[in-house]
């Protein structure tokens, strides 16, 4: 590739990142809403997911960054996610921009650049039995913690298996750092609560993580990947056609 090439592609990803949160969140709420998919805590949508517009794309059969259950360390406004290397099939906002490229030609692409693209399939460590992970429901009336919004991130393979800052220990082969977008709560406007992935069995402890006091932008803070609230049963539904029984943790005072 030649510099030049190497320049236009560089500015091309910047455009769609900066567009790239807003696009998700706009997106997701509107689905959402349409779809009566607000609460995890429900079954199944009995609505035609699949008869809605197409506004999500799946990635056949490529490697991936997953980072739905990540923790990230908040550096300068950004948030560095933990995240794991996998591969198959992914969905995700498509992000289209330039000359036909999306979400799925770009993470193509990085596999020869150096880099891959942060989509979403279900992590197996929230899946009920077995699983160690749960969501955690963070209530829109009253959460206004920060979180990471990984969907479209970029993640670079010279982290995967290195030191990184804000990570105690090196990453072991097949975990990446993805560079994600904040997101902070505000409980005067939000319409749907969030989850985040934490510990299972439950621990009414980890609830913290859905307060600014302990979940919030400044440098040093500990964060974690989250979505509103019934995005990754939506998701998952979307990509695999059905949805398992999934770990999730209420907060505490949740009538569910």
């Amino acid at each position: 590739m030649s510099p030049m090439q190497k320049h236009k592609q560089r500015t091309s990803l910047r455009k769609w990142l900066s567009r790239g949160v807003h696009a998700f969140f706009g997106a997701l709420t509107l689905l959402l809403v349409a779809s009566g998919t607000l609460h995890a805590a429900q079954p199944q949508s009995s609505v035609d997911l699949a008869s809605r517009p197409k506004v999500f794309k799946i990635c056949h059969d490529q490697t991936y960054a997953l980072c739905a259950v990540a923790s990230c360390f908040v550096l300068n406004q950004v948030a560095y996610c933990k995240c794991d290397v996998k591969s198959g099939d992914s969905i995700s906002l498509p992000f289209k921009f330039d000359k036909g490229e999306d979400v799925c030609t770009v993470n193509a692409e990085g596999a020869d650049n150096g880099y891959m693209v942060s989509t979403f399939s279900l992590p197996p460590s929230v899946v009920e039995p077995g699983g160690d992970t749960a969501l955690y429901n963070c209530p829109a009336s009253t959460s206004d913690g920060a979180y990471a919004q990984c969907d479209g991130g970029l993640c670079f393979t010279s982290t995967e298996g290195g030191s990184f800052p804000g990570f105690d220990k090196p990453l072991k082969k097949g975990e990446i750092v993805c560079s994600c977008p904040i997101t902070v709560a505000n409980p005067s406007t939000a319409k749907i609560g969030y989850q985040i992935a934490g510990p299972y069995p439950c621990q009414k402890s980890f609830f913290a993580n859905c307060d600014s006091a302990k979940a919030n932008t400044k440098t040093g803070a500990t964060i974690y990947v989250g979505a509103p609230t019934g995005v990754p049963r939506l998701l998952t539904r979307l990509l695999d056609g059905s949805v398992p029984k999934l770990n999730t943790c209420l907060s505490p005072g949740s009538s569910g």
